[in-house]
Parts: C-alpha cells; sequence; structure tokens
C-alpha cells in the first residue's frame, strides 16, 4: 500500500518562499564578516560625511524584507515564527560544517592550481565564534521582533495601510538586529572600538531603512500577486474536484 501526497498551490508557494528565505538568511550570515565601503560623500557646512562603512551581508536583506512580508501576510505569525527557528537552526548547521571543513587539511595536489588552500580557505571562512554568535543572535531576535510587530499593526489596521505593517515592522527589528550583530560579533572580541561601532551602526541601520521604504511600490505588487497566485490555485482546486 502506498500514500501519495499532493500539495496545493498554496503548500507548494510557501516551500518555495521558506526555501529563499532560509537560504538568502544562510547566505547573509556567511558573508557578514566583511566590511565594505560606499563611496559616498557629501557636506554639510564644516560637518563632512562619508565614505560610509557597512557590512556586506546587507546585500540579501532586501529579498528577506520582502519574504518575510509576504510569508507574514499570507502564512500567518506561526508559520514565520517557526521559519524564523528552523532559519536559526540551519545557519547554525551551516557554521557547523564550515568549522568541521576548516578542520581538514587542503590537499597538496591543488597548490597553484587556483583552488584553496588552507590559509586562503580560513581567511574567507574561519569567522571567529562571536561573529557566528551575533549573527545568529540578532537574526532570530529581529525575526521575531519583526513577526511581533507586524501583527500588532496588523491587528489594529486590518487590511489597510500595508506600508505601515510592512515598514513599522522593520523600523524595530532592523535596529535590534544592526545592533546586536556589530556588538557581539565585532565590539566584544574587539575587532571594532565603540567608536567604530558609533560610525557603523548608523550606516548600517540607515541603509536597512531606506532599502525597506524603497522596497514598498515592490510589496504592494508582491501581495497583488500573491494574491492572485493564490485565488487562482484555490479556483483550479475547486474545479478538479
Amino acid at each position: 500500500m502506498s500514500l501519495s501526497f499532493t500539495p496545493s498551490r498554496r503548500e507548494w508557494t510557501f516551500i518555495f518562499l521558506a526555501g529563499m528565505m532560509i537560504t538568502n538568511a544562510v547566505t547573509a550570515e556567511l558573508i557578514s564578516s566583511k566590511l565594505i565601503d560606499i563611496p559616498l560623500q557629501f557636506s554639510m557646512g564644516d560637518w563632512q560625511f562619508g565614505p560610509f562603512t557597512t557590512i556586506v551581508g546587507v546585500l540579501p536583506w532586501p529579498i528577506v524584507f520582502i519574504l518575510t512580508d509576504l510569508l507574514n501576510e499570507f502564512y500567518g505569525e506561526k508559520a514565520i515564527r517557526r521559519l524564523s527557528w528552523i532559519s536559526a537552526a540551519m545557519i547554525a548547521y551551516c557554521f557547523f560544517i564550515v568549522t568541521i571543513a576548516l578542520k581538514i587539511p587542503a590537499s597538496t595536489i591543488v597548490t597553484g592550481n587556483g583552488l584553496a588552500d588552507d590559509n586562503n580557505f580560513n581567511i574567507v571562512f574561519g569567522q571567529a565564534n562571536w561573529v557566528i554568535l551575533g549573527s545568529i543572535t540578532a537574526f532570530i531576535l529581529s525575526q521575531l521582533m519583526d513577526t511581533y510587530l507586524f501583527h500588532w499593526i496588523k491587528n489594529r489596521t486590518g487590511n489597510k495601510m500595508i506600508w505601515l505593517r510592512s515598514t513599522g515592522s522593520t523600523v524595530l527589528s532592523q535596529m535590534i538586529d544592526s545592533i546586536v550583530v556589530l556588538y557581539i560579533g565585532f565590539v566584544l572580541p574587539g575587532k571594532i572600538t565603540w567608536a567604530q561601532f558609533m560610525q557603523i551602526f548608523p550606516v548600517n541601520y540607515s541603509l536597512k531603512l531606506v532599502i525597506a521604504v524603497a522596497l514598498t511600490p515592490i510589496i504592494y505588487l508582491g501581495h497583488w500577486g500573491m494574491r492572485k497566485w493564490l485565488e487562482a490555485g484555490s479556483k483550479n482546486s475547486l474545479t478538479n474536484n
């Protein structure tokens, strides 16, 4: 006797969105040990601003913003909370495998062939335990806060003002994310000073807010597309039955 399970369109969509979210979250945390400069400079009177420094891990976060919003909206608070914990577990698992890989010596056969030797591999993937701890802690705290605020706002505004619950939930959650990852990962182990933290944090946080606001039209488009997609799936299911 064989059992078969055919996921609905709604379930397949959740699987795809969840996979995308986990992939982007893991990628962001893997590359977050690298700081980059934003080549933007301007002056206001005697004050000079720039160039600005932030974490390169900010690159995948526009996708995470959109995915978190869609999952919150169409699959609910419990689903995104569980997915946040699963994502944190996958980040920890990824770092665990990377740690094992760091302990295994590279073959001398590949030396000079453009492949990584131990030194190069360790430079790229040898993130300190503080960075790993900061990354995982920041991710889970910010995601749970984002989910709570999203649904707190939605419960008070209903289906109106999508921009408010989308951007509003990001304002506090990403402040927590930026503070925790920089402080635990870089300040506590002495990689950057408090003065440097006060330079990097405002840039990192402001960049995330600018991205969140800039994504508002895409959020509305995503809501419209998801609603049409899921409604079409429901109609097809009723027709087939």
